[in-house]
């Protein structure tokens, strides 16, 4: 299984972003993907989760209202739109991939499988 986020970079706060992870070499009948970020000095921590059967979703409180997941299963992806970008906001983000039944799991450790981060950095 593998996955591949892209689309952070550099934006002022009130800007957005659209981050994207591929997903291959996995059925996707079960389980669900998240997204984690970790800030330097910070614990990763979950941002929003969705289940690639049904698409119920998650969102930790300090994204609720700007941050939207949402998946193509066509193409195998999963996708964040980031509106209204604080600077709180800024850290490597992370897609992870999980067989689990419970929705969502908050920690790391609970994930299989993990994308390389992609950094957004939000300047003031």
């Amino acid at each position: 299984v593998q996955l591949q986020a892209c689309g952070g970079g550099l934006v002022q706060a009130g800007g957005s972003l659209r981050l994207s992870c591929a997903v291959s070499g996995r059925t996707f009948s079960s389980g669900y993907i998240a997204w984690f970020r970790q800030a330097p000095g910070k614990e990763r921590e979950i941002v929003a989760a969705i289940t690639w059967t049904g698409g119920s979703t998650y969102y930790v409180d300090s994204v609720k209202g700007r941050f939207t997941i949402s998946k193509h299963n066509a193409k195998n992806t999963i996708y964040l739109q980031m509106n209204s970008l604080k600077p709180e906001d800024t850290a490597n983000y992370y897609c992870a991939s999980t067989y689990r039944n419970s929705f969502p799991e908050m920690r790391s450790a609970e994930y299989d499988y993990w994308g390389q981060g992609t950094q957004v950095t939000v300047s003031s």
